[in-house]
This record gives C-alpha cells, structure tokens and sequence, in this order.
C-alpha cells in the first residue's frame, strides 16, 4: 500500500510537471506583448530637428520611444518609423519629420523570405479598408496574419561596424566616426504553434490541391457564355476590361460555363463597386441537375453575405462595400447522388471564416458568376431595374484534389528571423536588413528574401500610362550592387519601385503607378543553411528627400555616402605608371615623392601580374614596397577579373538567350575564381602591398553549372559569387588596401569609381579634352563627392590619337599640362595620370608641384562637396564652389576662363550650404581677404580671368 501511494504521489507530480511545461510553451506561443513602459513619450513636435541637418552639426541622437497608443517609434527628428508590437509586429508609419510628410500608405510585411520554397509572412497586419492613405484609428481593428512569423522580442544597441576599416588618415581630411553614432533595433521573430497549425493547414488544402482552371480575367475567355437581360452592350466586359458589369441593380448578366467533373473548391474573388443590389447581388451560382442552383453572393443593398440554398435564403453580417471578396464553396464529399456544400469567406484569400455548411443533392454541372437572380437563375425583375452600377469579377479559380500535404514543413519550428534597422544621428536615413538563424538540426535552403515591402504614398498620380514617372521622395541604396558606375547598380541587382496590384483604389486605370518599395535579390539567394547556422540578406538604406532641388538631393546622397562609407574620403594622388619594371617604377616613385603625389599604380598593359605567384615575382614586389614605404608613397597594381575568358569548365554558363556582362567572364565560384581569390589574398599577405586597382569587377553574372565547387546551380549562383568578392573587398579595408573599383562597390569598401567618361575622347586632339574633362566632373558630382570619382590623363598615347591627343613631351606642352591639373586639383578630383614620370624638366616639376601643394593646402574644402554654379560649354565662364559648413575654409570657388581673350563678369553666389552668415571673408588666388556683407545668402563677385585661365576664391568667416 505505501509503494502505491509512492507511486501515485510520483505520478501526480508528472502530471503537474507536466502541466506547467505544457502551459509554459502554450503561454510563450500566445503572449505577444512586449514590455515598453520604460520608453519615453514620443512627441513629434518637441522631438522635430529646427536646423538645417546639411550644414550643422549638433545631431539629434537617434532613440526610441512610445506613443499613447503604445506603439514604438525610432527617430532622431528628422525622420522617425513607427512599429505596432501587437498583435504583431508591422511598419504603420514611415514620417519625413523635415517636410511633415507621412510617407507609409498601407501595412505591409516586415519581410518576405521563402525557405525550401515556401512563401512565408514576417510580421505585418492585415484588415486595412482601403490602401491610399493609413489612420491611426485604424490599426486597432487591424488583425495579425494567422500566417506570418510572430513578434516575440526586440533589443537595442549602438550601430556596429559591418565589416573592419583600417583608415589611410594621410589621404583623408575628413575623419569620419566608423562605425557611424546612432541606434539599431532588432525585432525577433518564430512561429507559434498556431502559425504552424495554421500553414501546415493551408499547404494541406488549397495550395496543394490541382489547379483545372484559372481565369484573371485580363481579356475575356471564350469559355464564358455570357448571358444577359439587358440590353447594354458588352455588359461583362465593360469598356473592355473582362469579368467589369455595367448594369442596373436588378438585372442580370453573368458568365457561364461547365463546372468539371473533379472540382472540388470554386473560389470567386469579386467586388461589389457601385452595384446596389439585393438578391441580384454579385456572386457565384452552381447549376445542379434538375435546374436547381445554389447562390453565395455579395447583397450590397443589405450589407450582407448571402447565401440561398435549397429553397432558402440566409444573410450574414460583415460584409463592407467597396472591399474586394473571395467567396469560397467547397464540395466536401460530393458524389453524384449527396454530398455537403461549405461556404465561407475571406478579404485576403488566405484566412477564411466559414458562413455555413449545407447539404447537396449531387454534383453541381455548371458554374455561373454575375448577377444572377436571387435564386441564381436569370429572371429579370419585372418591377423595377434599379439604379445603374459597376460591379467586377476579378478571379475565378477552380481547384481538383488535395495532391498531398507538404512534408517539408519541419523547418517552421527551427526558423528564427530578425529584422534590423538602423537610424543615423544627423541623417533622415534608416537602414534595414534581415538575419535568418536555423535553430534546428537539419539544414534548409534560404531561397530568397525580401527585406523591404514598403507601400509608399505615389509622388503623382495618373489616369493613363506614362513612360516616365515621378518617383517617391525615397532614395533607395543597397550592398548588393553592382554592373554600373553610378547608383542605379543597387536598381539593377535588388531595389525597385514596383506597382502595386493590391492598391486598386489608386487613380491610374491599369494599376501601374510606382508605390511599393521593395528590396530583394532579383535572381534569389539559394543559401544553404545548416543547424545553428545564420546568415544575413542585403542592406537597404533609404534616405529621406527633404526637397525636388536636384542640388539638395545630392548634397544629401553624397552624406550619406560619407557617413555610412566613409573610406570613400580616402583621396590619395595617385600616379599611373606605365611600366612595372624596377627601374621605371622606382623612378616614378622618387618623381612622386618630390612633387608630393602619394601613390603609384602599376597601370592596365604595365605588365604587372598579381596572379604570378613564383616567388622571384612576389620578392620583386616586396622589394618595390619596401623602396616605395621608404619614400613615404603607397604602390600597388591592376588586375583584370571578368572581360575575359578562361575556358569552358571555368566560365560562367549562362542561360539560354543570355550573355555575360562583358562578353565573357569568369564564374568567381569555379576551380579557377576560388584559386584566383586565393592568389590576390597571398599577394597582398606577401607583399604588403597598398592598394588594388580591380577591373572588370563581377558584374552580376549568374551561371548555370552544376560542376562548380562554390555553388549548386543557378539559383545560387549570383548570390554566392557576390559573397566571395563582397569578402574580399571588406578584408582589403580591414588591412587598409585602398580600392579602385569601375563599379558601385562602395558599400562594400570600394573607395573610387570612374567619374563618368569615354575613354576615346582622352585620344581627341588635347584643346577639346580640357572642356571636356570640367563637363564630366561637373556632371559626375551630383551624386559623388570629388573623391569618389576618378579622371584620366594621357601623358602617354592611350587608344590612338597620336602626339595631337598626349602631354609627352611634358616640357613642350606646360599650358595644357597646368590647365589639367587646374581643372582636377580645382575640384578635388584625382586622375590617372598615365605615363612614365610625372615631370621631365625642372618648370615641369615646378609646375606640377605648385598644383599639389595648392591641393594639399585647401585638402579638407577641396575634397568637401561641390555646389553646382555654371556648367562648362566652352563659350563662358565655368564655375563650382566647394562648401564646408563645419571647416575653418567654409567655401572655395574656382571659376575658368575657357575663352581666347581675359573676361570679367559679375557672379552671384549662393553661400547658403557654406554654412556662413551675414558676412563672408573673400580671399582671391590666396591674396589678402575682405570682408563683404551677405544679401541673404549670396554674393555678387566682380570675376576677372586672364584668357585660358582660371581663379578661385577662398571663403572663410
């Protein structure tokens, strides 16, 4: 007896264990509150920036805080993002604090991914009435997606370095905070045992049941017999949009065709419009033997869902004009002699609510959708047509039998996301990525992610079509870019603004205006992802525009740039030497010493070779190095990477009707791209060596081998030979190797670009070369800060052109040598100077020298940003002006003189972006300053310019 009281204590307390660990994990699957009580009140109107964040310096820090409502905000008074928590987490506001313009039309979901190629939700809330504008009222009634990834924690820190910078301070005068001041915020989210009951559920039904017939109703099928009791013309295909019924209240006009033998679910997406109808409301009718018919349809008349059945007719409530609808009939268990007909009904096509479930009498033969009448028949009412109205059948789906539940749902209870954002003290820019981290054992595949699905407020609207249309006031920029030398890389490879087939209350007839932003890998990711393992997308950043001035839009990107690429402030003189030869490249070295250049590339057809990996060539390198540290002067080289091809098992295998990007290329992820990376990471460990000119960078192409080691076909393909030079390029920053890159690598450590220029027009006789070289920086500058850009000048024939289009002999050509110095030196902008020496006389030398030192001297203002003052055309003056609003020189002027005979114009100026006020000390070609009095924030200067000549102006408080 004592031993069976011992053993039902024990038992008992099993059970209770039991009980608790169950109630445990059913209480953590269900709470989704999260604590913020300790947040501050945000106030938008206290927390509002006063100051112009372009020209000072005391930044708001970024924080978060909570509304009344209890939702979360993250601002720094410029911009703020504003998260509901619960019931899940979702973007209900996106604020241009600056311009007071709320930004966020309608909620969406935090992020998209697809795992082993299911589609699933992060976040976000659904239930919003209509998509063009979003109260606050309303996110209250909102319901969290039965479907999406749930919201269980958040935490916050300082914002962290993306990768190691060792910065190069002797070639930079701005020393830029790396990592960049400001706050991230990570929300975490899973599934709980309800979002994988409900998916596992929804995989098992109608997503894998077979598709017989689907009908979108972009043009008319002619499976529709279309019948109608009026006399309207083209009534079911209204002004030529299919399944669109123009027609009176109380008529009818449907389409009809056979029902298959096999269906099993008919689902109706519809909308009522202006239609006000009772019983001969929009809907779905079956025709069943012995012309009896069973009607679920919208009664807008009523504000009801109605469904009339076996002689009877039942109402229910819910039912909102305007919204679009999925009826849904499921023929469960039907035979030809009984079954049972469920109706139910959904907003959103995925969660469904069941009206009612009704006996049949056998299997329906035919399907009608329209207006039928209250019976579903198509007897017209004889006393009254009612008031005319627009009503539209948008889809019809037909669906067979359940093929079978998916298995490979397991990875549901391992996958944990986070989403990351990041605001920047200073800046209306937030940036955004996702992290996936598979806690399970067994691996999945990360397919694709999108990190970014923001309905965004369109900047205009239109009835019809437009070629070109004006975009929302967000500059989108993402890491994952490349194949352009300007920011459209990001557009090219993952960010775009898309149309919006949900929002179909906008103005422009065909659905197609620009207002969803969404960022997400456009050939996918395919990235392997083990137990315990995580890995991160691309980030996104978007920036605010504060104003349609295109000078202030590029004032404020080339901030952005600064503050979140800082390296690009590297600006060292570089020197292009032609030859990789000792004696030529130890010349150039010294040459580079004396006149104060500070770096010297083994140019393109030098005949240096980063890939020789005999160890006399890797001596020979370091030797350069040492003699190079030895005079104070970085050195490095060029290397070539795709614009060639290796063979057919090392190329990249392009899919039918494709072609590389250059022609031919290379796959990074083949036996030879893994030992070509492998030799550049020996080069550099070897050699010491600065700085790598890399041309040909990968420019996105995708490969279709199967036989590659680096990845599994074409899925992965980009995504995978992107990760290896992105590591690549954050391990040269972290050793401090300076990159020149002919693409938009920024983001990822790249430091210059091409300016913008076609390399033929350096072979055109010289005179036309020198207009030419002001008009490509003055182009290339609204966007790039002058250290981002490079230039080119042939000291030595490069394409063709003969003695006409070079500078060798120096000495014989010191009038166009100076005036390209001037023009480059004058903006801050670096070039190849491509040749054996820098100077080959002692007034060549001098002459160079002169330019250097007036570079060096000015460094910090003439390496700030540029504001645009003439554009060069050869028939008057040119001018820019450099702003530095936080330096001692707060501005610098140059203005040229492309004419044959001296000039003297009056110039105004805006100072506005130098930051100086009511006064300003002018100081011409460094002469003596005078003061002068501001009108506004502008001046008028009195300029007089020798011929072929040029002048700048100091500014300074």
């Amino acid at each position: 007896m004592k031993l069976k009281r011992i053993s039902k204590v024990r038992k008992n307390i099993v059970s209770a264990a039991t009980f608790l660990i169950v109630a445990c994990q059913w209480l953590f699957a269900h709470a989704q509150t999260i604590n913020i009580d300790n947040l501050p009140i945000y106030n938008k109107q206290t927390l509002r920036s006063k100051t112009d964040w372009l020209i000072n310096s005391n930044a708001q820090k970024s924080a978060i805080y909570k509304t009344q409502e209890g939702h979360m905000v993250l601002s720094n008074g410029l911009v703020s993002r504003t998260f509901t928590i619960n019931p899940n987490g979702a973007t209900i506001a996106l604020d241009n604090l600056i311009t007071n313009e709320a930004l966020v039309r309608a909620v969406s979901p935090e992020a998209v991914i697809w795992v082993n190629g299911h589609e699933i939700n992060v976040g976000g809330l659904t239930g919003q009435p209509i998509a063009n504008y979003l109260l606050p009222e309303w996110i209250s009634e909102m319901k969290a997606d039965p479907y999406s990834l749930k919201l269980v924690s958040y935490n916050s820190s300082p914002i962290k370095e993306r990768f190691e910078w060792n910065r190069r301070t002797e070639w930079s005068s701005q020393q830029m905070p790396w990592p960049p001041k400001g706050i991230e915020v990570a929300f975490t989210y899973k599934a709980d045992e309800s979002v994988i009951r409900n998916f596992k559920n929804l995989k098992a039904q109608d997503s894998q049941r077979e598709v017989l017939w689907k009908d979108d109703f972009i043009k008319l099928s002619p499976e529709w017999n279309i019948v109608s009791s009026h006399t309207l013309t083209n009534a079911f295909n209204n002004e030529g949009k299919a399944g669109e019924m123009l027609a009176p209240g109380n008529t009818v006009i449907y389409g009809e065709r056979v029902l298959p033998a096999q269906t099993k679910v008919i689902i109706c997406k519809l909308n009522s419009g202006t239609d006000e109808s009772s019983g001969y409301g929009p809907g779905i009718a079956l025709q069943f033997e012995g012309d009896k018919f069973s009607k679920f349809h919208l009664s807008p008349a009523d504000k009801h869902f109605r469904i009339f059945h076996d002689g009877k007719s039942m109402d229910f409530e819910g039912f909102d004009t305007g919204k679009s609808y999925y009826l849904k009939i499921l023929l469960a268990n039907n035979t030809m002699a009984a079954g049972k007909i469920i109706y139910s009904i959904s907003d959103d096509g995925k969660s469904y609510k069941t009206l009612a479930e009704l006996t049949s009498t056998g299997h329906p033969t035919h399907l009608r959708v329209g207006k039928t009448d209250p019976r579903g028949g198509k007897t017209k009412n004889n006393r009254t047509e009612g008031a005319l109205g627009r009503s539209k059948i948008e889809q019809i789906l037909l669906l067979g039998d359940n093929k079978g539940a998916d298995a490979n749902l397991d990875f549901l209870s391992s996958l944990k996301v986070k989403v990351h954002y990041e605001l920047y003290d200073g800046l209306p820019m937030i940036s955004k990525w996702v992290s996936v981290e598979n806690e399970g054992k067994t691996e999945f595949v990360v397919d694709n992610i999108k990190s970014e699905h923001l309905a965004v407020a369109e900047a205009e609207s239109a009835v019809e079509h437009k070629q070109r249309w004006e975009m929302p006031p967000i500059f989108a920029e993402s890491d994952f870019a490349f194949g352009s030398m300007s920011p459209n890389a990001a557009q090219n490879a993952c960010v775009e603004w898309k149309v919006d087939s949900t929002y179909t209350t906008q103005v422009n007839y065909l659905l197609q205006t620009p207002s969803l932003l969404v960022c997400m890998p456009k050939t996918g990711m395919g990235q392997e992802l083990a137990g315990g393992a995580s890995f991160e997308s691309m980030r996104l950043w978007e920036l605010m525009y504060d104003s349609y001035d295109r000078e202030r839009r590029g004032l404020s990107e080339r901030k952005m740039y600064r503050t979140i690429s800082p390296w690009v402030t590297e600006n060292p003189v570089i020197m292009h030497v032609s030859s990789a030869k000792d004696q030529p490249v130890k010349a150039a070295i010294d040459q580079c010493a004396e006149v104060g250049f500070e770096m010297v590339i083994m140019t393109f057809g030098s005949g240096f070779d980063i890939e020789n990996t005999t160890p006399e060539n890797l001596r020979r390198m370091k030797e350069l190095k040492d003699y190079a540290k030895s005079k104070g002067i970085a050195i490095g080289g060029y290397s070539l990477l795709a614009s060639r091809a290796i063979n057919k098992e090392n190329d990249v295998v392009m899919p039918a009707g494709k072609k590389p990007a250059f022609g031919n290329s290379p796959c990074l992820q083949s036996e030879w791209g893994i030992d070509y990376f492998k030799k550049l990471y020996n080069f550099y460990e070897t050699t010491g060596h600065d700085l790598l000119e890399h041309d040909g960078s990968y420019p996105g192409d995708v490969c279709a081998s199967t036989t590659h080691p680096g990845h599994r076909g074409l899925a992965d393909s980009r995504w995978k030979q992107f990760g290896e030079i992105q590591k690549f390029y954050r391990w040269c920053r972290s050793k401090g190797i300076y990159l020149n890159v002919p693409d938009w690598y920024f983001l990822n450590g790249s430091t210059k670009v091409a300016m913008g220029y076609r390399e033929t027009n350096w072979s055109l006789p010289r005179a036309l070369q020198e207009i030419i070289e002001r008009q490509n920086i003055y182009d290339g500058i609204w966007e790039k800060t002058p250290s981002m850009g490079w230039m080119f000048v042939p000291l030595v024939q490069y394409h063709g052109g003969g003695s006409e289009a070079t500078i060798e002999p120096l000495k014989e050509h010191l009038p166009h040598y100076e005036q390209r110095l001037a023009n480059l030196f004058g903006a801050g902008v670096q070039a190849c100077y491509r040749g054996p020496q820098l100077y080959d006389a002692p007034q060549t030398k001098t002459m160079v020298k002169k330019w250097v030192d007036f570079y060096k001297k000015h460094r910090r203002v003439l390496d700030s940003d540029i504001v645009h003052v003439r554009r060069p055309d050869g028939r008057d003056y040119d001018a820019i002006m450099h702003v530095d609003p936080l330096g001692k020189e707060k501005g610098l002027l140059m203005v040229y003189n492309p004419l044959d005979q001296p000039i003297t114009r009056e110039i105004e100026v805006d100072l506005y972006y130098t930051g100086l006020q009511k006064q300003v000390s002018v100081s011409e070609n460094d002469g003596p300053a005078k003061k002068m009095a501001l009108n506004g924030s502008k001046i008028t200067l009195n300029v007089s310019i020798p011929a072929k000549s040029q002048k700048w102006f100091l500014l300074t408080p």
